[in-house]
């Protein structure tokens, strides 16, 4: 095969064989395909897209370049969720308690944040003593005995996603719906999870700005999973503003706390019960969605699910008095409240902005060798729908650092505030199963 043959024929709209896509995965992981080759071919998919045999195969292509996770000695039935990204997405913090509290196995690899704030390890990492590389015997006893387990995503996990995701970074391809999905997909497979449900944002502060083309990722991640064995739900949810009151490190961690002490934020804690339900319901633990939904309700006015999170933080090092401390967490020594220059109801607030103004804080990274301050970050006060005077504060800025003007400058413009109030926001758009 000669990779110039293969860009044609993606050129001109002609699909490719399973053969030629482990040709070309294999070829760029190895080196032996340059990136100006591999650039022509990503954007040749980019405008002629893929057909739904294709993207099973370079999913499968790329879960076979690097190591497959082999949950096979963990008792029940494995799910996971992953979001496709958003601004204040604390929502593995909250999953993860209420799916063991009920004996369900969630084996959780994550990441860390390059952007706007910090990953799930890094937001884990903010409580003291919190462990997110344990070994293999740790991971596996957790998930035995305590039904959780969370640990930082292993290097040799899909090799070849990781080196074209970087490209496609930089050549303008990163908002391709095929590529999108192989690239998620191929993660979760390579996880070893059993059953997967996904977070699908969509919004200001996501990949997919309209809900139809969020539906279209949906539903190719749901025929990918469904291809290969593995039974896929995708909830599309909103992110036309930052989920919750809280966008940071140390702060998510005490915003996901007091959703589990039953004090959370209507956005945060609907689509947090609902994609723990599905989970529930792909693991066999309830018949349908609302009887799973009831019942994690009940978790959290319990306190089970609060004591269930307190348990993680326990059995992976942590220090597990900030449960009931929370001024314990990371705290900034600087406080910033951005007020609002007119009155009127709050229409929408540019997630991306927001999100970039916590980076500005202190709270993300640039570049993948960036510290990370993790009492740094946004509190959003007032959220769309809320009516404001001139004056009244809409956003309080954490940081440490001596200079903070771009980011209340960034952060004010993403609030846009009009006359007329806005039509209630929906949580959860679709449901693709």
């Amino acid at each position: 095969m000669r990779m110039i043959d293969l860009i044609n024929k993606k050129k001109h709209g002609e699909a490719l064989t399973a053969a030629e896509i482990d040709y070309i995965v294999q070829g760029y992981t190895e080196g032996k395909i340059p990136d100006y080759q591999m650039s022509a071919l990503l954007m040749a998919v980019y405008f002629k897209g893929m057909n739904p045999e294709e993207i099973s195969n370079l999913t499968m292509s790329m879960v076979n370049s690097g190591e497959v996770v082999d949950l096979s000695s963990i008792e029940g039935i494995k799910v996971d969720k992953h979001s496709s990204g958003g601004v204040g997405d604390k929502l593995s913090l909250i999953i993860i308690p209420l799916c063991a509290s009920l004996g369900i196995p969630v084996a959780k690899m994550s990441g860390r944040g390059l952007g706007h704030t910090g990953g799930t390890i890094d937001k884990l990492e903010s409580i003291d003593g919190f462990r997110t590389e344990l070994s293999k015997e740790e991971f596996i006893n957790n998930l035995n005995m305590h039904k959780m387990a969370i640990v930082g995503q292993a290097e040799n996990l899909t090799p070849a996603d990781k080196k074209i995701y970087a490209l496609r970074d930089v050549t303008g391809t990163v908002d391709s719906i095929p590529l999108i999905a192989s690239s998620i997909m191929s993660k979760k497979i390579a996880s070893g999870c059993d059953r997967i449900v996904l977070d699908v944002k969509v919004g200001s502060g996501a990949f997919m700005k309209s809900v139809d083309d969020a539906v279209v990722l949906a539903r190719t991640m749901v025929d990918i999973g469904k291809s290969l064995g593995r039974t896929t739900v995708a909830v599309v949810t909103d992110m036309n503003q930052p989920l919750g009151h809280e966008v940071g490190n140390a702060n998510e961690v005490r915003e996901a706390i007091e959703v589990l002490k039953g004090n959370g934020a209507g956005d945060v804690t609907a689509i947090a019960l609902t994609i723990a339900s599905y989970m529930a319901v792909l693991a066999g633990s309830f018949p349908d969605f609302k009887s799973a939904y009831n019942r994690m309700s009940e978790l959290i006015k319990s306190g089970e699910a609060l004591e269930k999170f307190k348990e993680l933080v326990r059995i992976q090092g942590g220090n597990t008095q900030i449960v009931d401390n929370l001024d314990l967490l990371p705290q900034a020594k600087k406080h910033i409240e951005v007020k609002a220059d007119k009155s009127g109801f709050i229409n929408s607030i540019d997630a991306e902005s927001i999100g970039v103004s916590a980076m500005l804080l202190g709270a993300g990274r640039r570049t993948k060798e960036d510290r990370i301050d993790p009492s740094a970050g946004v509190t959003i006060v007032r959220k769309v729908g809320y009516e404001v005077k001139s004056g009244d504060t809409l956003c309080v800025l954490h940081t440490n650092l001596p200079e903070w003007d771009d980011a209340q400058k960034l952060s004010l413009s993403a609030f846009i505030i009009k006359d007329e109030k806005p039509a209630p926001i929906k949580y959860v758009y679709e449901v693709v199963e």
